[in-house]
């Protein structure tokens, strides 16, 4: 099925790529402009900042709840029905150390509040969480894609394989241009976008 979209590209190979390309556009003028401290930190509010600042031009739905259950392989994200209530209560969550921060990030991911495009500004959303909180970011590069994707997967029961995995990408160059660029690369490369470098475009 493919998504509605701004653009009115029917084939989902072509929407793919202009996705790619003006998102990850979008999250490197993030970056340049300033905009990224405008987050609000650690909130659904900040993560629907960072969702519309990427997919704004692409989708109407930027920014906004999802309006209908979605699951992902045999993994169904929080229902509609609470889904609200759901992003209260990570609000309301603590953030004041590493092991806080990463248990919001995968109650965030739980949640899965948008339509499309949750992975992609939920990892910026919690380098933000992460440079606020305890002064690093992740290196995303370090992280391994299928390493990753399965301790995601299992972080629904367990975070401990995530909180380690993560913790071994830790670095504290929070302002490094270079180290954005290259991990928004490997963060739409986890979801299967590679065509365009972020410093390139």
């Amino acid at each position: 099925m493919i998504l509605e979209n701004k653009l009115g590209i029917t084939n989902q190979v072509e929407l793919a790529k202009a996705e790619e390309r003006i998102s990850k556009q979008k999250a490197r003028q993030l970056f340049d402009s300033g905009d990224i401290y405008q987050v609000d930190v650690g909130t659904f509010a900040g993560l629907a900042f960072v969702h519309a600042y990427l997919f704004d031009e692409i989708y109407d739905f930027a920014g906004k709840l999802r309006e209908v259950n979605i699951a992902k392989g045999n993994f169904r994200f929080a229902p509609l029905m609470y889904l609200e209530q759901s992003l209260k209560h990570i609000d309301a969550m603590p953030q004041g150390n590493y092991d806080e921060i990463i248990e919001k990030y995968v109650e965030m991911n739980i949640a899965h509040p948008f339509r499309e495009g949750n992975g992609r500004a939920m990892r910026i959303w919690l380098d933000v969480m992460l440079k606020k909180g305890i002064r690093q970011v992740i290196d995303w590069n370090l992280v391994n894609k299928e390493e990753y994707l399965s301790a995601m997967e299992r972080s629904v029961v367990k975070d401990i394989e995530i909180k380690v995995l993560l913790k071994d990408a830790l670095t504290d160059q929070i302002h490094d241009r270079a180290l954005y660029m290259k991990s928004i690369d490997v963060s739409y490369f986890y979801e299967g976008y590679s065509a365009f470098r972020t410093a390139e475009l």
